[in-house]
């Protein structure tokens, strides 16, 4: 006899080989199939398909593709510029107001849902090429090559070669002494004082550093045919600390000076000078000369172009020690003693008497200079 538990076991084994029952006719209550993202919702025929944000994606607008051709053709343009050695032209008010005009688009693109994949992109090619990045390039370029002309006119060229100095008279220049006299007159003056020196004080002397030529600059952008001149350095070998001593020793100094025909030395360092007592402490560490660090005298023969420099650097009045620091480094720059008495001349704006046919040729190209 069948019981009732086995004609309920016979309902799912039976004729089934163990496969859950069928479910009853329109399915259980609230269940549902779950839909694969891989496969379109299943339609019947005739009945409309359902678009969601999944199965569909919307064009670029118009402003995307506007914000990203803005940027490549803003690109482009740098770069041309950038070939074109046009380091000027990089900073100048067009291509700036040219950059404000291509952000603002790019930022009018991004805050477009459509249009911000467009704006991204060209963004970042602004981002990469921009006049900032663009002119430094150039400006490197320009400074590893040596070409400065850039967007110069024939007319500025032509001033770049010069061979005076703006607003100075050429015949001033032709007029005074020469590169080779005034080296031949620092040589002599400054000979006749160690001379004068040794003689009273028996100092010895060494000389420090050696001439310095340097272009002078000539007011349109180049270098002229002048130059200034810097003569060695001679400087005592012994320190002078004794204020009675220095006072005897610049003496000795005006006097050689005044014979060949310069004017009597002048002291920036002292009182008289004219310049404040703050500065005078600034410069030469006390407004008192008898605890002065530094004592600096001048003199020139104007209207030539020779002027002397006289100083006297004294170590025993460095109580912070940071005046030892500066001579120190002087020191390892020259090799010029730490203390004691230094002399040097230096003249401006000299012409050469080499250099003298080719400057008054060249000027011939000049009139109204």
């Amino acid at each position: 006899m069948v019981t009732d538990h086995e004609k309920q076991r016979a309902r799912y084994v039976a004729s089934t080989e163990g496969a859950p029952p069928v479910p009853p006719p329109g399915g259980y209550a609230g269940a549902r199939r779950a839909q694969s993202p891989l496969w379109p919702p299943y339609t019947t025929p005739g009945q409309p398909t359902v678009v969601t944000a999944e199965t569909t994606k919307e064009p670029a607008n118009a402003l995307g593709w506007i914000a990203l051709v803005s940027g490549i053709l803003f690109a482009l343009i740098l770069l041309g510029t950038l070939l074109a050695g046009g380091t000027d032209l990089l900073y100048g008010v067009t291509l700036l107001a040219l950059q404000l005009v291509v952000v603002a688009v790019i930022v009018a693109a991004l805050v477009t849902t459509r249009g911000r994949m467009l704006g991204a992109v060209a963004l970042a090619i602004t981002l990469v090429l921009n006049v900032a990045t663009v002119g430094a390039m150039s400006a490197v370029q320009t400074s590893a090559s040596g070409n400065y002309d850039g967007r110069k006119s024939d007319e500025q060229k032509h001033e770049e070669a010069y061979p005076g100095i703006k607003d100075t008279d050429p015949s001033e220049t032709l007029g005074q002494a020469s590169l080779e006299e005034v080296r031949a007159a620092s040589e002599s003056l400054l000979a006749d004082i160690r001379e004068r020196l040794s003689d009273e004080f028996g100092y010895t002397w060494v000389q420090a550093g050696s001439e310095d030529l340097r272009p002078e600059r000539n007011g349109y952008g180049g270098e002229s045919m002048l130059v200034e001149f810097t003569s060695p350095a001679w400087a005592t070998t012994e320190p002078i600390q004794d204020y009675g001593e220095k006072l005897d020793v610049m003496a000795a100094v005006d006097e050689v000076v005044t014979e060949h025909g310069l004017w009597e030395l002048y002291s920036f360092n002292d009182p008289s000078s004219g310049l404040d007592s703050s500065m005078i402490a600034k410069l030469y560490g006390s407004d008192d000369p008898r605890t002065q660090h530094t004592w600096e005298y001048y003199t020139e023969d104007f209207p030539e172009p020779l002027r002397f420099y006289a100083n006297v650097y004294d170590l025993s009045n460095d109580p912070t020690g940071d005046f030892l620091k500066t001579r120190e480094a002087q020191n390892a720059r020259t090799g010029e003693p730490l203390e004691g008495l230094q002399l040097a001349v230096l003249a401006s704006r000299l012409l050469s008497e080499a250099d003298r046919a080719e400057f008054e040729k060249k000027l011939g190209e000049y009139p109204g200079f």
